[in-house]
């Protein structure tokens, strides 16, 4: 089983940076995929970015790629999402998850499991 715990949202103008960081625990941490997921009130749950165990594949949200970067420190036990020029539409509470199964890139939510209780982005204009 994975555990993790996201930190590191806040409130940030418009074109600013931020990053996220989801401090995990659980033997499996290093053998699984890690992803970054968002909701914002009324919406469905979105991808945002995913990477695969190693940390050697990545994947984006169509709405971020070029801007947002996600990465991982298995020795740490830390996966980070660093957010450049961010804007109003960001604003949603970002989750970490973890994906369930050892190989593989997974970007669809139901892949995911062990989630975080998020934590607020807010970008103001």
């Amino acid at each position: 089983q994975v555990q993790v715990v996201e930190s590191g949202g806040g409130l940030v103008q418009a074109g600013g940076s931020l990053r996220l960081s989801c401090a995990a625990s659980g033997r499996r941490f290093s053998s699984v995929a890690m992803g970054w997921f968002r909701q914002a009130p009324g919406k469905e749950r979105e991808f945002v970015a995913a990477i695969n165990w190693s940390g050697y594949s990545t994947d984006y949200g169509d709405s971020v790629k070029g801007r947002f970067t996600i990465s991982r420190d298995n020795a740490k036990n830390t996966v980070y999402l660093r957010m450049n020029s961010l804007k109003p539409e960001d604003t949603a509470v970002y989750y970490c998850a973890a994906g369930r199964y050892e190989y593989g890139l997974p970007t669809d939510v139901a892949d995911f499991a062990s989630w975080g209780q998020g934590t607020q982005v807010t970008v103001s204009s």
